[in-house]
Order: C-alpha cells, then sequence, then structure tokens
C-alpha cells in the first residue's frame, strides 16, 4: 500500500465575539492507491500556513510511501518542524496514518496502541464557544444547558476581556471582577456536585494569579487552566504553591521533549496535550506514559472538531492516567452530524470498536458547510 495523495477541507463554525480570528475545522485527508483514506484534523494551527507546508513539506515526501512506517516518519518530520503551524501539519497527517493502518488490519486505533483502559472516555464540556453573550446569566444558562445534556463537568473562560499584553490596570482589575462574577454564576446555575474548570487564557502575571486563585477558593474549583504562561514555569510553580486547586495547563508544547521539563519539574498538576499540536496519536501516548511516571494526570486539550475528539477517543481509551476530555459544546449545531455513524457526546463517548478512527466523513454535510478556498 502507498500514498498517493494528501487532500484537505476547511469547514465554516461561525463566527464568535471572542475569537481572534475565526478558523474552522481542518480536516486532513490522506488517499492510498488501495482505495483506503484516512482522517485527521489540524485545526488552530493557522489554516493557510498548514496547508502551504502540508503542499510543499510532506505531501511530496510522503507520496509513494507505505502509510504504516508511522513512528519513524512522525519522528523524523518533528525533528524538521519549527513552529505551531507545522507542528499542526505533521499532527493532522500522523493522525490519518493511524486511520489507514487500524483500516488496513480491521483493528481500531486504539488496539494498535496496545489495548483499552476504559469502554467509554469521560467529557467535560467547554461552553465558551456556545456562549456569545458574556453576561454572567449567559455562562450560568450554558452551564445548565450542558448538564442538561448530560455533563458532569463543565469549563468556562471568564477572563478573555483581561487584557496581558500592555495593560491597563483599572480596565483588568474591572475585567477580573467580571470574570469572577462569571464563575459565581456558574457554580450557582449547576450546584455543587458539578465540577466547575476556569481557563484563564494566561491572562495573568504571577501576583495576579495567585490573587485570583485566593478569590475563586469558595467556588470549589476542579482546576484552574493556564493562570500564567505555560512557559513560565518559575510562575507556575509559585502559582501552585499558594493555590488550593490543582493547576492545569500546556496545551501548546510539541512532543516528549517539550513536555519533559513541565513533567519533571510537576508544575501543573494536570498537563494538557493536544492531538491537533503535539505530534499526533502517538506522540500524545508517549507524553501520557510520561506523565504517568511521575503521578500527573492527562486531560487532552481538544476544543476541536469531531475527528481531533474520536482520535483523542482513542488515545484517551489507552491511557491509564486520564482524567477526562475537553469537548467544545455547542460550538456547531450540525457537528453531530459531520461523520458516520453520529458522534455522540453526552458526558462520554463509547470508544468505538471498529476498524481504524471508526468514523467516516459525511461528504454532504462537508460540503454544505466547506468554506471558500482563499
Amino acid at each position: 500500500m502507498k500514498v498517493t495523495d494528501i487532500t484537505t477541507v476547511l469547514l465554516d463554525t461561525g463566527t464568535h465575539p471572542t475569537a481572534l480570528l475565526q478558523e474552522g475545522w481542518l480536516v486532513v485527508r490522506v488517499h492510498t492507491d488501495e482505495g483506503i483514506v484516512g482522517l485527521g484534523e489540524a485545526t488552530h494551527g493557522g489554516n493557510a500556513l498548514v496547508r502551504t507546508y502540508l503542499e510543499r513539506q510532506i505531501k511530496p515526501w510522503l507520496i509513494g510511501r507505505d502509510p504504516t512506517h508511522i513512528e519513524p516518519y512522525a519522528t523524523e518530520w518533528l525533528a524538521r518542524a519549527r513552529g505551531h503551524a507545522p507542528a499542526t501539519a505533521v499532527s493532522g497527517v500522523e493522525q490519518a496514518l493511524w486511520d489507514i493502518w487500524g483500516q488496513s488490519l480491521g483493528r481500531p486505533i486504539w488496539a494498535l496502541l496496545g489495548g483499552r483502559h476504559r469502554s467509554s472516555v469521560p467529557l467535560y464540556a467547554n461552553i465558551n464557544r456556545a456562549t456569545f453573550d458574556r453576561s454572567p446569566a449567559a455562562h450560568a444558562e450554558s452551564a445548565r444547558g450542558a448538564v442538561r445534556a448530560g455533563f458532569g463537568a463543565v469549563k468556562c473562560a471568564p477572563f478573555d476581556d483581561v487584557q496581558y499584553r500592555f495593560p491597563d490596570r483599572a480596565t483588568n482589575l474591572a475585567g477580573i471582577r467580571r470574570g469572577i462574577e462569571r464563575v459565581a454564576a456558574v457554580r450557582e446555575a449547576v450546584g455543587p456536585d458539578v465540577r466547575v474548570m476556569v481557563d484563564c487564557h494566561s491572562r495573568f502575571d504571577v501576583p495576579t494569579a495567585i490573587q485570583v486563585a485566593r478569590e475563586l477558593e469558595p467556588l470549589r474549583l476542579a482546576w484552574l487552566e493556564e493562570p500564567v504562561p505555560c512557559t513560565d514555569l518559575e510562575g507556575l510553580e509559585r502559582v501552585r504553591e499558594h493555590a488550593t486547586m490543582p493547576i492545569a495547563g500546556a496545551e501548546s508544547l510539541v512532543g516528549r521533549v517539550g513536555y519533559w521539563e513541565t513533567i519533571r519539574r510537576r508544575v501543573l498538576d494536570v498537563i494538557m496535550p493536544d492531538v491537533k499540536h503535539c505530534g499526533g496519536v502517538l506522540e500524545l501516548r508517549k507524553i501520557a506514559a510520561v506523565a504517568e511516571s511521575c503521578h500527573t494526570a492527562v486531560s487532552p486539550h481538544n476544543p476541536s472538531g469531531p475527528i481531533s475528539t474520536l482520535m483523542s477517543v482513542h488515545v484517551c481509551a489507552s491511557i491509564p492516567n486520564l482524567l477526562a476530555l475537553e469537548y467544545p459544546w455547542g460550538e456547531a449545531t450540525w457537528r453531530r452530524d459531520l461523520v458516520r455513524p453520529t458522534e455522540i457526546a453526552d458526558g462520554a463517548i463509547v470508544v468505538p470498536d471498529s476498524p481504524g478512527l471508526g468514523f467516516t466523513l459525511d461528504d454532504e454535510v462537508a460540503a454544505a458547510h466547506r468554506m471558500p478556498e482563499a
């Protein structure tokens, strides 16, 4: 079996007032001479840059090669990848190769990773993309909707109007106060038994992060995510020393090497590698193994489309130190129809037993939501 082509389709998920750039979902297809097509996702990497890297770097190299030699290929690609977009391109193609290999063997991806620890993967609902009105009341209503849909954990990003570059102190203090009010509204809406997570999107310096963590203590968070940039290991150490809730983060790092110091120094209670950026399926599995050796939980970052979600499900099934998988609740009303069989997400996703990814793209739905070529 040989690779014959790599193609992409960009799907329009609409706009959101908190997004600096609306990218949509970028689906990668790897085609073979035996008619097997593998799916991957390379969303949130800068779509134009990702497509250029795929077309100029990976595609000429991969065409004519056996798609089942995944680890040697991905190792070489990651060694050459410099920057977020190349790493995302590599990750998307690597995912598709696993889908091809599983289909060719008649086995699901999780089986090729060594078996599964669980038959379903627990999810938490990221309500950020469903919350267009940024008032506390709207956050509360989104949280209630996610709980009604079956989710036992919700995450919000309440501090996105806090400026992290050249900040105005008075403006930021008001933004922090509004953010805390949003979290309080979410907690009141869902009650004491639903887990609530808060993503700070690296908006704070260390003293501010510590103060915000103290003010959020009465709301009993499941975790505080990215209070400072994940590359600021000393800052994360200081925040973790002072905070009473777990600290999560590291969604944008690449490869085991990229995660090593974060894991080794135990600056986070929960690491959040993303299958679309970290290097793909096998690299995510290896990062989780490194984290396991340091008694660190894994909760993959996944504010993404169904292809990335289902790829993550296979990896999550195979790792012992899973906490939960992120799910972008309410982002696109047609999401469930994009893949066949229909993606079911009501607080958990059943791990598929079908070969490869276990799902195919519905071409009619994809065509209806395809973004025009630039």
